[in-house]
Order: C-alpha cells, then structure tokens, then sequence
C-alpha cells in the first residue's frame, strides 16, 4: 500500500514539473504590482518612516465591491511592496477622512471583527488557484489563511510572520514582513506572483480591493495582478520545531469504592512538533506525543437516531493544511446534497478516536477518553502542476483498568492502529481540467484476540475525482468523483458490519442485499457526477450520485449513508444591485429525488429558499420543502420498508446589522407531517454585545419541541409474528424537549493575549408514550398495545402481550425509556503569545451531568438538579516554543 501510493504521487509529481503550460501569462493580467530591493533593513512597527516607504511609488488604483460594486472608494489607499532576501514586507497607509469614526476592535488571532481591516493576498506559484493571504485590522489583530479552489479560503493555517499598525491623524498605516519561509514558491532567477489587495472600512460596511470579483462572477485568484520584480529570490530551507511542555490536574468526583478514582490525577508530558522542507516545494508537518488540551470540548448531544454524530476537527496539527486532503469538491464554487450524504474519505477525528472494544463485566472500570496518538505525519505542497498531500499516523494499544470483586486486571480496548492517507491532483490547461486520486487505508494489530471480531482488522478505500470546464470563460464545470472501498475482518466482524446502521443487509423485504456470515470482508462502490452554471445572474447546479449498499470509509473517513441513486436541479437566481428596498437578493428552488437499489422511492421534494439584505443590512432568510410519501428503510432498523408520510417544512431567520454594538438573530422552524407522524417547532435566538472595544459576549438559546409517532424501541425476534418475517418491530410515541445555549466571552487585552470562555448547558427530556408494533410492511399502520392485547407498566417496566393472554405469542418486556438529561460542559484559555510563534496556555475544564428516567420537562427542577451534581475540573497549563534553526 505504501508502495503503490509513494510510486504513483512520485509519478504525478515528475510529470507536474515537467509540465509549466498551466502558469498563466504574465503579460496576460491588465494590472502589474512591482516590488522594489530594500537596500537598508526595516522595522516592523507599522509607522512606515524608512527612507525606503518614504520614496516609494504606491499602488492607488482600488475599486469598490461594496456596496458601490466598480464605485470609486470613499478614502484612499497606498500600498507599497518591497523585498529582501529574506522576506517580503507590505506598507499600506489607510487615509480616513473621519479618523475619528476608524473601528478598531481587539480580537482573537484569526477571529475576524468588525473592524477596519487591510489584507494582502499572495499566489507565489501563479497558479491562478491557491495562495496565502495576511492581513492586520486597525487594533493590530492578525489573520492569516490559505487559498484553494480559485474561490474558497480556510483560515486554520497559522503562519509565523509580524505585523504592526499604527493610528495616525489621517488615518491608520500597516506594516508586515512575510517570511518567505512561510510560503511555498519555485526556484527562479526572477519571481512572478500574484497578488491583490483588500480594504475594509466597518462603518461603510465598505470593501475595497485591487482587483476584485464582480457579484455575479466566480474566480478570486485567477484575476490576480502580477507580482514582478522579485530578483535573487528562492525558498530558503526550511525547519521550524515546536517542543512543548504540558501539566495537568484532573478533579473529578469520587465514586466510593472506586480503586481506580481518588478524586484527583496529576499527569505531565512533553512533545514536539516539526516542520521541514523536502526541497522547494513539499513540507513534512510532524508531531510526536501530540497534546491537544487547549481546543475547545465538542457540544453535549442527545441522539437518538441510529446514525453517528459529526463532531467537527479542532486540533491544530489535522486542521492545518487539511484541505490538500478534500475529495470530490473541487472546479466548482457551489455543491449542493439534498439527502445523498457525500461520504467524506477522511475524516482526521478518527485518528485518536475514543475506545471501541467492549469490557467485561466488572464492578468499576477506568476506561482512557480517546487514543494516544504516538506520532503522526504530513507530507504537503505543490510539485509543478500537482498537489500533492500524505498523511501518516500511529495510535498505541489502549487499555481499560477492571475491577470486579476487589480482583483487577488491565485489558486491551484499542488495538495499535496505522492509518495512512495519500492525496494528488494534477490540475491542467490553467486549471481548466484536473485529475486527482486519493487513497487511505487503516491497519490494526490486535492484541487481545476477543477484539478481532469487535473492530476491522483492516480498511482500504480509492478514489478518483477531477472536473473540466466547459468554456473558456469557466461558466460551465462539470466536476464528478467515483471511488471503492474493502473492510476485511473475521467472519464475526464483517456479519456486524453487513448488519450495521450503515448497511442493514438483514432487511427481509429488500432483495438486493443479503447477509452472508461466511464474508471476511465487504466492499463497494460510489461516485457523482454535477454540472454547475457558476456565473451571472441565473446560475444551475444539478447532480446524479450513487453510493452501493456495500460502500464503507467509516474506519479512515466519515459516512452516514448508503444504497443510495439521487439527483437533483438547483435553479439559482442573484439581483446583487441595490433597490428601493433590498440591498441584494439571492433566491433557488429545487427538485430532488432519492431510491435504494431496489428502485424504491426513499426521499423526493420541492425546496425554496432567499436571503435577503435590505439597506440597512438587516438580513432575512427562509426556506420552505415539501416532501410527498416515500417509503423508508432504515426506520425499522435492518426490518421491512415502512411509509414515510408526506409532509412540509420550513424555516425562517432574521439577523441585525454586525457593525453594533448589540447584534441579533431570531429564528424559528416547523415540521408537519401527515398522519400525525411527525411535528416539531424550534425557536432560537442569537445576542451578541459589544460593550467595548477589547470584549464581546455572545449568547444563543435555543428552545425546541418534537413529536414523533413511530420513535423506534427494540426488535423481538417472534416466530409467530409473520406479518412481518418473524420479528415485532416495536415503536413508541416520543415527545422531547430541549433547551440548549452556547454561551462565549471574548475579552482581547492584546492581540497577543486574550481569554475565551465557552460554556453550553444543555436540558433534554423524553416522554415515551403508545408502545405499539409495526403491523405489515409499507405501510405506517401500528398495532398499539394495550388496545388489541393487554399490557402493564410499572416505574422500570413496560410488559405488553401482543396477541392476548389467548394467543400464542411471549409477552415482551421493555424497561423503562423517558428520561430527562442535563449537561454543563465549557471551558476557559487563557492565551499569550508571547513571541512569534510561540504560545503559553493556561486552560480550565468543566463538565457535569445529571439524568433521571423521568419524561417530563421542567425546567426549575433541571436546573436545580444540573447546579447540585458533582462537577468534574480539569485545569491545564501548556507552554509551546517555536524555534527556527
């Protein structure tokens, strides 16, 4: 597999530099920015009073994108370029005539503010696709990020590079020096970039760029102008290390007996971070013992459906650089699902995943949150026309502490696990056409032998994607994917996995599919193709996909559907100059349809949805579906197909201005489904408050209500229930409730020193209600309980006899489901910088929960109850060094 994977990127990274035609001509682009040899050094201060900004010819020419798209700018702008050998530096002077009125809003690094920003944008292979870009707001805030996909951004990249601003009577000035050890470029006696520039100016809510996008254009990189006149430059070698030092005290509540908790854990660790030039163009991103403590905790859920939840990824070593690993998006500016659920091939939070093994049955048990990660690898960057991106990473065998009767032992709940992901794209003719692979694959080795038929022995998944545009003027794209996928396993395994939420093989009416207990391994297949209209007013997307019943990448990536064809037409319409009312209008109606592979209708519907901006940038939004009957295969539960009645639904949000001080939303959602099948309404508001410069609350509450009539309960496997294959399909009414909130407090003392808090309660009830059976195949027809037979229930147990005392069938018996959960979970960091690239952290943890088997939903006793449980803390400190060799 390493083999196969090296020899092919070496391959397609041999052709790519053979291969220069995909560079645009410089002669090409209307605008040329010339930057000019520093003969003195410069301060980084951002007061500009070298000789060298002193004497230099600036560039003016800027032009408005809003809200005067082509207008001239309401204040001028000079930007000077210049180099040494070591890096760039960028001097802009913001002339304000009301210097006064200049926002200048403390934040954190990358967290974008309303403020008066500059920003530069590089694309240092003139590629006319990717690229960097800095950039500095008038309190002296950084951001920084990474171009990709001619059109899209992603701010996780965290470059090390200094900039400063200063406020002066007529404005504001910036200054930055970019290392070029940051950046990726070729070797060449002379440089030719692309660059553009960006000015924002919050009290206009006033764009102002170089060179900029028109409304109803797409293409951002490609219209760079051209950076000339960087001479004697080439990528210096590069090695940056970051070590780091972490202690940790971990408080938690003490169950009495416990041996394996006192209340208290003290744990230190070190580790280090890498980072190395494989000559010009590739970069190998390392980490060892990585440590993760700072991120913030993922958001308490309650699900109840069969399918995993997404959690986002939120440490730095996967989030950095990860979209050289993105699959089957790029040439288009727009991709839209409507149900098919496009599996993602990679999903980095399996890597360190928590424990997946069971553990015997014992008294207490301690049990490790995730997985250690031993060390993980990255290669990425760019040869000649090709991206190239590999990853590979190594998690160590995981045990869980038993104790039963005053007898302990250790046993294995992880196996050691190498995942690997290997990612190229050629892209061709100026980025007109792209062909690109990627591949992952997911080996363990098992230390206890009673997890071989508990977790894959090992996962392989390929695939193929790329797009071609269909004009010179890339209006028309066609862009598609298709890949393959293999889990292997024992014989015990692969009969779970056929039989898992994703496959459900065992369903007795589908005749596609089938259980075969002897496989040691299950594969598929998948693909898409879309054609997209992605410029003017009227713009389409439609698409046609399939994912086979077999089709699993859940061991490396993340998926949540499969036996799955859809399709679906997207007719978008853009009025983007201003009116008597609306600043902008954006509108899409759409058709989709769904089947499995026996051609069974599974989902099918007309959606719409606007946004509009009125002048004075309130926004409002809505959407409105409505859903005809289909029929379900995955309500059951691996059982027969059932009705999915028809039904409608839709949703509503208004938003405020962003430049007050006090920002608002309100939104509100509602479901209706036939048959009293399935009703819900959920509220919810957002409120942020400004009150000074350097600190912003935020709160966002959340209230919802749902009813569903068919809430699936359990399987009893009964010979005589033949209407439906010898199983009772048992279903309850559910009615829940849940209050939710996401509480944050930003307070900037520095751009260099900040403290985030987050916290989110979190109170969910349950009330199950009518235990009934499924009484024949397609349909949406129950038999309840207690009507046609007898039943009993009891504060732990529902007992109901399906048939009556007379017939012939065993009485079920199903403990008891309402329940009321509460949760409190936040954190607290406290981060300095304090020198580039080099940061300490001072971290506090909390979390406790309460539940009852009550369905009930009161929220003074939740409360009451959630602030009495016992809290676990954790508090951490971790200092980072950044060190260039």
């Amino acid at each position: 597999m390493h083999l196969l994977t090296s020899s092919l990127l070496l391959s397609l990274a041999i052709q790519g530099s053979a291969d220069e035609r995909s560079q645009p001509d410089p002669d090409s682009t209307p605008q040329r920015v010339q930057a000019v040899r520093l003969s003195q050094p410069i301060a980084v201060d951002g007061v500009l009073d070298e000789a060298a900004w002193q004497g230099a010819t600036p560039f003016t020419d800027f032009t408005q994108r809003d809200p005067d798209e082509g207008g001239e700018p309401s204040q001028r702008t000079e930007v000077y370029v210049m180099y040494d050998d070591n890096g760039l530096y960028i001097g802009a002077r913001l002339y304000d005539t009301g210097a006064d009125s200049i926002v200048a809003r403390l934040g954190r690094r990358d967290v974008w503010t309303n403020s008066d920003w500059f920003a530069v944008f590089l694309d240092p292979y003139r590629d006319g696709r990717t690229g960097f870009y800095f950039g500095l707001n008038a309190a002296g805030t950084q951001y920084d990020g990474v171009l990709f996909n001619d059109d899209w951004d992603d701010d996780n990249w965290d470059g090390v590079w200094d900039g400063s601003v200063e406020r002066t009577a007529d404005g504001w000035t910036a200054e930055m020096r970019i290392p070029y050890s940051q950046l990726r470029f070729k070797n060449g006696t002379e440089q030719i970039w692309g660059i553009n520039f960006k000015r924002e100016i919050a009290r206009n809510n006033e764009t102002d760029y170089l060179v900029f996008t028109p409304k109803n254009e797409s293409g951002f990189v490609s219209r760079f102008p051209v950076l000339f006149g960087l001479e004697g430059v080439n990528p210096p070698r590069r090695l940056e290390i970051l070590p780091y030092v972490t202690s940790r005290a971990a408080l938690t509540d003490q169950e009495a007996g416990n041996p394996f908790n006192d209340g208290s854990q003290f744990t230190s660790n070190v580790g280090a971070d890498v980072k190395f030039g494989l000559g010009s163009n590739l970069t190998i991103d390392a980490t060892i013992n990585p440590d993760f403590g700072q991120v913030e905790v993922d958001p308490a859920v309650v699900n109840l459906s069969d399918f995993e939840t997404f959690f986002p990824e939120k440490r730095p070593f996967f989030i950095e650089g990860r979209t050289i690993f993105d699959f089957g998006f790029g040439g288009a500016n727009s991709n839209w699902g409507f149900n098919f659920g496009t599996p993602d091939f990679f999903y980095s939070r399996r890597v360190g995943r928590s424990p997946q093994g069971s553990l015997p049955d014992a008294d207490y048990t301690d049990t490790p949150d995730g997985t250690t990660i031993l060390g993980a690898a990255k290669i990425s960057g760019k040869v000649g026309s090709t991206n190239i991106g590999m990853m590979h990473a190594l998690t160590g065998r995981e045990m869980a502490d038993i104790d039963l009767s005053g007898v302990q032992d250790a046993v294995e709940v992880e196996p050691r696990t190498y995942y690997g992901v290997a990612r190229a794209q050629r892209e061709m003719n100026d980025g007109r056409q792209a062909l690109g692979f990627i591949a992952t694959y997911a080996k363990r080795d098992f230390g206890d032998p009673r997890l071989v038929d508990e977790i894959n022995s090992s996962s392989l998944a390929l695939g193929l994607d790329g797009w071609t545009f269909l004009d010179e003027d890339k209006t028309w794209v066609i862009t598609g994917w298709a890949g393959a996928s293999r889990v292997a396993g024992s014989t015990a395994r692969i009969l779970d996995v056929q039989q898992n939420f994703l496959h459900r093989f065992q369903r007795p009416d589908a005749s596609h599919v089938e259980v075969d207990s002897s496989r040691t391994s299950l594969g598929g297949y998948a693909g898409r193709v879309a054609l997209n209209k992605q410029k003017g007013d009227w713009r389409i997307n439609s698409a046609f996909g399939v994912i086979s019943p077999g089709f699993d990448v859940n061991d490396v990536g993340f998926q949540w559907n499969s036996d799955i064809v859809n399709g679906h037409f997207v007719l978008s319409r853009r009025w983007t100059q201003p009116g008597p009312v609306f600043r902008s209008v954006f509108s899409n109606i759409a058709a989709f349809r769904s089947w499995n592979f026996d051609g069974d209708v599974t989902w099918t519907g007309l959606w719409q949805n606007s946004s509009f901006q009125f002048l004075n940038y309130y926004r409002l939004r809505y959407f409105v579906a409505y859903n005809p009957q289909t029929v379900s295969f995955r309500r059951t539960r691996g059982g027969p197909l059932t009705i999915n009645p028809a039904g409608w639904e839709g949703d509503v949000t208004m938003s405020s201005d962003d430049r007050k001080s006090l920002v608002f939303g309100l939104g509100f959602r509602r479901s209706d489904y036939q048959q009293d099948s399935d009703k819900s309404w959920r509220i919810r508001t957002e409120v942020e408050w400004k009150p000074t410069s350097s600190l912003s609350l935020s709160f966002e509450p959340s209230l919802s209500r749902s009813f569903t009539a068919a809430q699936y309960v359990d399987t009893f496997e009964d010979p005589t229930a033949t209407a439906t294959f010898g199983n009772r399909y048992v279903f309850a009414d559910l009615q829940r409730t849940t209050l939710s909130g996401g509480l944050r407090l930003n307070w900037v003392f520095t751009p260099k020193l900040s403290l985030q808090v987050y916290a989110q309660p979190l109170i969910a009830s349950g009330d199950y209600a009518n235990y009934k059976e499924l009484a024949r195949p397609r349909s949406y027809d129950f038999n309840v309980y207690g009507q046609s037979g007898t039943s009993t229930f009891d504060d732990e147990t529902f007992t109901a006899d399906p048939d009556g005392p007379a017939g012939p069938a065993q009485p079920l018996e199903i403990g008891n489901l309402d329940f009321n959960f509460r949760s409190l979970r936040g954190n607290a960091v406290l981060r300095w910088e304090y020198m580039p690239g080099s940061t300490l952290f001072l971290v506090w943890t909390q979390s406790r929960t309460d539940d009852e088997t009550i369905g009930d939903f009161r929220f003074g006793r939740s409360l009451s109850r959630l602030f009495s449980a016992k809290a676990d803390n954790i508090f951490a400190i971790k200092m980072t060094y950044w060190w260039n060799p």
